[in-house]
């Protein structure tokens, strides 16, 4: 699309654009672009890392991984007075039976330090009845009552008002170092310590199940219990040994798909069109035996009786294989076939030349990895600057979790106490003068939290840990595309291929991406951030109305679920096309957004085509180099390959190896893929730039390869002086 005096369209419909002698790819010449959210983004980044280092000063992770006692001591640690009690007991489990609130230490009850769990079930008033016939009841329950309290008289309401003593306790199991309730089903009945019921504090007979009701958090059942976790690290236990055993044969199946992925990109070149059209011609051929066997079922169906029935007379069957015994069933699948297989023929008629550019392209990019290998190995940077970014927000989320302290309240039960609710320091409160003023109150445990500006304020820091986590995610995502853009743009817009590709373009583009355009790539990443932080919101909400009869509430939700996440795949999308853009002309953001909607917007059928016929190409390389070399795996690790059956490890569970290869190889083949796809843009976007901006003169070529130009039937003129040395070259031939 050539505008007048030879110009070219720009980014908007209809507007000439002056063409530019000099252009020879990437401009190297070009200005910082977006500089005001680059200011942003590094003050945010900075602002990230003060918030870590105020969550580092704050927080101790110890709280999550040790369990704590009311007191804010640790169970087991050396140098305080539970060195010798290493596990952690609540007083009330059915307020907190469920083992994620016990490990984040949010369970609103006392918390002691113990030396082993109970394996009883007693409760308070028992003991004290059965105390006056035996002493050893006592001492038995007086090891999971508060340290000192010696005093088995004292009145059951006010031992329970003090909390010195649980009301009740419940047998269990040390699990994390945490006493957790002994669930064990027999016979499908749930049970604990083979009792289906017991008697809580108060001296009511409770159901088990009340117990396992307890353990609800948000929707969540723990079924199976305490006996499920033991099992499960038992399996885990396994699990270790055979990854330790085979984790060399898992190595060496990772590397060999590594390198079939490679030859498989490499060997597109060669193999994109047959892959294709076979696959193709296949799905004709399978549309075409689909049509002659319902006309050969229909053929035999006809003239038998009950046979020409419609299927509005017989009405809905849940046995479907009625349906199958109708002339008119076959009828239907014979026609819906044939308009299928009309259409497969009508659009590969009428696109063929389309798909042949798409396929042409594809060859392209596997020429354009051939020349720049570089590529292929800059995903393992990306990863690590993931793992860098996912590792610093997990370990600000633990310390911004594990920031929180256990809060004291004055409980008194005078109601005219002004202290009442205040909060208090359990160690010196007896000396202070609240308990002159309000005889009878104490300072009881009420939750884990603080009442200071910044813990109420962790959960708005939880926040936006996510937020610029999900926002330096996106930013390490953006930068390799933006990288990888300029690389193979390098590489199209070189008119002597492999010659005039400048040295290191995978540097040289990196180092223009982070000089020039850290600003727009942040923009871009920004942008698509917000609309993530908005699907996660949405999310929590629906996970929270779950249990919601609001139909009309359920329905909204479910409506912008849907929204948001079209838009976030919109957003990707010419995110992607715009960093390409701006990797080529060093435009900011929005005007790369823009040249590039609108250019894809006048090739919108082009688009199309090369998309779905990439994304099929690569989705099948995935699928045959995963699959062969977990059918590889398979066949080893089952030792069924003779030659090196000695050599195989000894396995508790086999498929623990064949798993990990099978879901490694696939995503070393999606990384090389993805930058498979890449090029395969890059170069689409510069095909088209270069479709309207040249016309194949002296002064303006075609860059794109022969087989671009002769599926176009375009051709570049040679200058006059190129001609004559041609023409000599002839004369000498001949």
């Amino acid at each position: 699309m050539t505008g007048p005096k030879g110009g070219y369209y720009k980014a908007e419909l209809g507007e000439p654009h002056k063409f530019d002698p000099a252009f020879r790819g990437p401009v190297h010449n070009r200005g910082c672009t977006d500089v005001l959210c680059c200011v942003i983004f590094v003050i945010v980044i900075l602002g990230y890392i003060a918030l870590g280092t105020v969550a580092w000063m704050h927080g101790d992770p110890r709280k999550v991984v040790y369990p704590t006692d009311s007191y804010g001591e640790f169970c087991g640690q050396q140098g305080n007075p539970n060195a010798n009690k290493t596990i952690l007991f609540y007083f009330n489990i059915l307020q907190c039976a469920n083992p994620a609130v016990l490990i984040n230490l949010q369970c609103p009850t006392t918390q002691l330090c113990v030396s082993k769990c109970p394996d009883r079930f007693a409760t308070y008033i028992d003991m004290q009845y059965s105390y006056r016939r035996n002493k050893s009841y006592w001492e038995y329950y007086k090891q999971f009552c508060k340290a000192g309290f010696n005093n088995p008289d004292k009145p059951v309401d006010q031992v329970l008002r003090d909390e010195d003593c649980p009301s009740m306790i419940v047998p269990s199991r040390p699990f994390l170092q945490r006493c957790f309730p002994d669930f064990i089903t027999r016979n499908g009945t749930l049970t604990v310590a083979n009792k289906t019921s017991f008697k809580d504090g108060n001296g009511k007979t409770r159901s088990v199940a009340d117990l396992r009701d307890a353990a609800k958090q948000e929707g969540t059942v723990l079924s199976g219990g305490i006996t499920s976790l033991l099992d499960a690290k038992e399996v885990g236990t396994k699990i270790f040994e055979d990854y330790a055993s085979s984790w060399f044969w898992i190595l060496i199946g990772l590397v060999i798909s590594m390198l079939v992925s490679l030859l498989f990109i490499l060997l597109l070149r060669f193999t994109a069109g047959v892959l294709f059209w076979l696959v193709i011609f296949g799905v004709i051929a399978a549309v075409g035996y689909g049509i002659w066997h319902c006309y050969w079922e229909y053929s035999s169906l006809r003239g038998k009786p009950d046979s020409d029935v419609t299927i509005s007379d017989i009405g809905f069957q849940t046995d479907f294989r009625v349906y199958l015994q109708l002339s008119q069933t076959w009828l239907i699948f014979m026609i819906s076939l044939a308009v299928i297989e009309g259409v497969i023929i009508l659009v590969l008629i009428f696109l063929r030349n389309r798909v042949r550019i798409a396929i042409a392209l594809l060859k392209e990019g596997s020429k354009a990895i051939g020349c720049i290998m570089s590529t292929l190995f800059y995903p393992i940077i990306t990863f690590l600057l993931l793992a860098l970014c996912i590792a610093y927000w997990a370990v600000t989320a633990v310390f911004l979790a594990s920031s929180v302290d256990a809060v004291y309240k004055v409980m008194s039960t005078l109601p005219g106490c002004k202290y009442t609710n205040l909060t208090c320091d359990p160690k010196t409160f007896g000396q202070s003068n609240v308990t002159k003023l309000c005889p009878g109150s104490h300072c009881t445990f009420a939750f884990y939290g603080g009442e200071s500006w910044y813990h109420r304020y962790i959960f708005a820091f939880q926040l936006c840990n996510l937020f610029v986590f999900l926002w330096l995610a996106n930013f390490t995502i953006a930068l390799g595309q933006c990288t990888l853009a300029g690389a193979f743009a390098s590489y199209y817009w070189a008119l002597r291929k492999p010659a005039d590709i400048p040295p290191f373009p995978l540097a040289s583009s990196f180092g223009r991406a982070l000089k020039y355009h850290t600003g727009s790539i942040a923009f871009g990443a920004l942008i698509l951030s917000v609309v993530q932080f908005i699907r996660i919101i949405l999310e929590y909400l629906d996970h929270k109305l779950k249990g919601a009869h609001n139909t009309f509430a359920r329905f909204l939700l479910c409506c912008l679920k849907c929204c948001f996440w079209c838009l976030e795949h919109f957003i990707k999308f010419m995110n992607r096309n715009a960093y390409i853009m701006m990797a080529v002309y060093g435009k900011n953001f929005c005007v790369s957004a823009r040249d590039a909607f609108f250019l894809l917007m006048r090739n919108v059928m082009r688009v199309a085509v090369l998309d779905k016929v990439t994304d099929f190409l690569l989705f099948l390389g995935k699928l045959l180099i995963s699959g062969s070399v977990g059918a590889l795996a398979f066949f080893f690790f089952t030792r069924r390959i003779p030659v090196i059956q000695e050599r195989v490890p000894s396995l508790n569970y086999y498929w623990v190896p064949l798993l990990t290869v099978i879901f490694g190889s696939y995503m070393i083949a999606h990384g090389f893929f993805n930058v498979y796809a890449m090029c395969v843009d890059t170069l689409f976007l510069c095909f088209l730039s270069d479709l309207e901006k040249n016309d194949g003169s002296a002064s303006r070529p075609y860059y794109m390869g022969n087989s671009l130009r002769a599926i176009l039937n375009k051709k570049n003129r040679r200058r006059p002086e190129e001609k004559i040395r041609g023409g000599k070259r002839d004369r000498k031939r001949h």
